[in-house]
């Protein structure tokens, strides 16, 4: 992925949702399904792309939006993208913010990353692991960058994770290593929502989590905080959050 020039509106560029079909969600289960009543009155059964568990984003009677493929490959036609909380739209989808942050980061649109050539995702770290940004560029040293997905806010206060993360901690250690190699390192939080006005590691979920990431921050891990703009049409990043560790 090139760099390009950062786009003259605020935020990065536009991640376009697929078309989405309205519904209720009755419940979600095994992590990874979730049953939903259409508009019409069908029920049917969603991918849920989301391995956390989605604490104050799954309550059932909540309007959700799906997104449908018909590829003969899949055993699941839909697939949960969005639902309306309270406050706010929430994005559910894991997958959303790595291309959100790759295309910002390629777009010059975070202002903390620019100075890259190019931006490469899912690179090869360590034993049999993969961090999800590398960022290249003459005479700069390489930047990592670990994208999380946020969707936990607890009045107004974003937290991450929302479930005991043993990959997660994984992650930071590679983070805390690479910086030691002289490598820049980047945590990056995605807070898929927008009624969020400040971070901080949920110690009251994963105190594990919280305290190796206060050390990978004492050990030059760099981190990164943001919220998106969020509608039915697409997502983009929005502007830094305030976090306190």
């Amino acid at each position: 992925m090139s760099i390009k020039p950062a786009p003259e509106e605020k935020g990065g560029p536009e991640y376009r949702l697929p078309p989405l079909i309205p519904g209720i969600l009755i419940r979600r289960y095994k992590r990874f399904l979730a049953d939903v009543e259409l508009i019409d009155g069908r029920r049917v059964v969603a991918h849920c792309p989301n391995s956390g568990k989605m604490t104050a984003c799954c309550e059932t009677g909540r309007t959700v939006y799906l997104s449908r493929q018909d590829s003969p490959k899949r055993k699941l036609k839909y697939t949960w993208e969005l639902i309306q909380m309270e406050g706010s739209l929430v994005g559910v989808n894991t997958l959303t913010p790595n291309r959100i942050v790759a295309s910002s980061a390629a777009a010059g649109a975070v202002p903390e990353l620019v100075g890259y050539r190019r931006v490469v995702r899912e690179v090869k770290v360590g034993n049999n692991s993969r961090i999800d940004l590398l960022l290249t560029g003459d005479g700069r040293r390489d930047c990592y960058v670990e994208v999380k997905n946020c969707t936990l806010v607890e009045k107004g206060r974003a937290c991450f994770p929302d479930a005991v993360t043993v990959r997660g901690q994984k992650h930071l250690a590679e983070l805390q290593q690479l910086a030691a190699s002289g490598n820049r390192s980047v945590m990056f939080f995605l807070i898929q929502r927008t009624d969020a006005a400040t971070f901080r590691p949920a110690d009251h979920i994963d105190p594990d989590y919280g305290k190796k990431l206060r050390m990978a921050a004492g050990g030059g891990v760099e981190i990164l905080v943001y919220d998106v703009r969020i509608d039915l049409r697409s997502i983009r990043l929005n502007r830094p959050i305030p976090f306190v560790l």
